[in-house]
């Protein structure tokens, strides 16, 4: 039986990628600050297991891998994030402009989206390496290509993308010799709580091509910038 491990489990994708793994008959260990009551309706399968803590405090996560040590981890996925205190939503690429420069929320920003997913590695290494087909799986964004950059703005979010897909770029390089396959995908645009109605794609279209994407995911597919859909992106 396959497990995955997935972080923000409790809303938007995270959610809807712990439905899809479960309905295909895989183990979820979901992780995430709070709980909704979709993500308690689903607990009432045998499949899942729910832990509660703080995804930026380092004696947390590492609490968390006490208590999994052991568990063999075929898939971590990374899904945890946010595009800052600024509604993305209402705002558009006016959040994170330049001139709204905030310290402190950049912290916040780079904490979650580029600090857990590079921590949460290094602690569940060896829960990934006793798979026999284990994935690190991190959810990026096209916004962290310099390539495609055409319209500026959003200077917290994209420097956290840029930085997360190179952790995963050296991840996969890094991990090979221990045969765990390290990658970045973009969800596509999806029309969650965090990019509101405006985005084009649903979360169940999402988080089933992000799930095929992994599921064909080789070594000659590690440190890439994969979408949702199968293609590629530009660094």
């Amino acid at each position: 039986m396959t497990t995955v491990l997935i972080t923000g489990a409790n809303r938007g994708i995270g959610l809807e990628l712990t439905r899809q793994y479960i309905n295909q008959g895989a183990a979820v260990i979901a992780v995430s600050r709070n709980s909704s009551a979709e993500l308690e309706a689903l607990a009432e399968s045998s499949l899942l297991r729910c832990y509660q803590l703080d995804l930026v405090n380092d004696q947390a996560l590492a609490g968390l891998a006490k208590q999994l040590k052991g568990q063999v981890i075929d898939i971590l996925l990374n899904n945890a994030g946010t595009m800052g205190r600024q509604n993305f939503a209402e705002l558009g690429l006016k959040s994170g402009a330049f001139g709204s420069f905030n310290r402190e929320e950049w912290h916040e920003i780079l904490d979650i989206n580029l600090c857990t997913p590079m921590r949460l590695a290094e602690l569940l290494i060896d829960n990934v390496a006793a798979s026999d087909n284990g994935r690190i799986i991190t959810l990026t964004s096209m916004v962290g290509s310099m390539e495609l950059n055409t319209v500026g703005g959003m200077y917290g979010y994209r420097a956290s993308k840029a930085g997360v897909n190179a952790i995963m770029k050296s991840m996969a390089i890094d991990l090979a010799k221990r045969n765990i396959i390290a990658t970045a995908i973009h969800p596509g645009f999806v029309r969650t709580d965090m990019s509101g109605p405006a985005a084009y794609i649903d979360v169940d279209e999402s988080a089933t091509g992000i799930i095929q994407v992994i599921d064909k995911l080789t070594a000659d597919g590690a440190g890439k910038f994969w979408a949702w859909n199968g293609e590629f992106l530009p660094w």
